[in-house]
């Protein structure tokens, strides 16, 4: 598989951060095997590993463990990425965990359990939580630890004075700078817990709180960069991106042939099916994924009716199209339109 790649963005203002606090601008560079260039544009790719050895000088430079995360709660997230603009437009706290995870590539290259978000809204012993089900190794645990920062420094921004977050759930042990956390995150912690979870008011997740109304037209400029983007990085490293270019078109048809999708991307079936098994999905889910895409936009869109949108997708009745909906969203096609409105 290819190395995982992430935005230059996060490098270039951790960098800026950590020199702030004391860090060495070339020996950052030196030690991360990054360049100026590198860091030059929000929206070049860059090694992971690269960044993860930036934070790592950072740290020993300035000998504060907690340095990334007071970089998370103290930056904005618009100001490295298309993705924070778009967030930052969103209607709701659960249009934006949506853009999220439909952007979320465009941010960092991540492991996700095959057909899951990374981001979901769930409703656990009482309260509302939103959980995140990204698959760390053991060297990797800061990336709870930051997502969860993300959200409440951007709402902390955004909201001054409202209750967000209330509680936080991390699968990985006390970090050397737990005594800080009362001071960064202001709520319990519970650590070497079953999954990672941020428990919020559940005031968010109500019909009759939404986002200040933000402007249309900026969300629609930011979302056609950010899926141009994403289409090119797919192009770049993904068998997913070449089989939904196939697909696409097709999706009238119905049911779609692997062995022809196979000849026209050049490949045998086998090496299709061992690509597809390195980047855990299959055929099947990538067709459902892209028809549950689809649908979604067309009936956002307004221009299609649900029977129409049916048609568009491949199914032979409007009944079939309506359960797999539901199966996709827990909403008939009518009611998702209605709260999407």
């Amino acid at each position: 598989m290819t190395e995982p790649t992430m935005a230059a963005g996060f490098a270039a203002s951790f960098t800026t951060f950590a020199c702030e606090k004391g860090a060495d601008r070339d020996t950052l560079l030196a030690q991360s095997a990054l360049t100026e260039d590198d860091l030059s544009d929000q929206d070049n790719r860059i090694p992971v590993a690269a960044y993860q050895a930036l934070i790592g000088a950072a740290i020993a430079q300035t000998g504060d463990t907690a340095l990334l995360l007071r970089h998370t709660l103290e930056t904005e997230l618009e100001s490295m990425s298309v993705v924070g603009q778009i967030v930052h437009t969103s209607a709701s706290l659960r249009h934006s965990i949506e853009q999220l995870n439909r952007y979320l590539h465009l941010m960092g290259d991540v492991e996700l359990p095959p057909g899951v978000d990374r981001f979901e809204l769930q409703r656990h012993e009482g309260g509302l939580w939103i959980v995140d089900h990204l698959v760390l190794p053991a060297d990797f645990s800061f990336w709870s630890e930051i997502s969860f920062a993300r959200f409440i420094s951007e709402f902390r921004r955004s909201f001054p004075g409202a209750t967000f977050e209330i509680a936080m759930e991390v699968t990985y042990p006390p970090p050397p700078h737990v005594d800080q956390y009362p001071e960064l995150f202001g709520i319990p912690v519970q650590f070497n817990a079953r999954r990672n979870a941020l428990q919020i008011d559940p005031v968010w997740d109500s019909p009759d709180t939404q986002f200040a109304p933000g402007n249309a037209y900026a969300f629609g400029v930011f979302t056609r960069h950010a899926d141009d983007m994403l289409a090119k990085l797919h192009a770049d490293t993904s068998v997913r991106a070449q089989i939904e270019a196939q697909i696409l078109p097709k999706l009238h048809e119905g049911s779609i042939s692997m062995d022809k999708v196979a000849k026209d991307i050049a490949m045998s079936r086998q090496t299709l099916y061992r690509r597809l098994k390195e980047e855990g999905m299959t055929f099947a889910e990538i067709h459902d994924d892209l028809r549950q895409r689809m649908a979604k936009e067309y009936l956002e869109g307004q221009k299609v009716t649900v029977n129409e949108t049916a048609y568009l997708l491949g199914f032979s009745e409007a009944s079939s199209f309506v359960r797999a909906f539901k199966r996709w969203t827990g909403l008939s096609p009518t009611a998702y339109l209605r709260q999407a409105l």
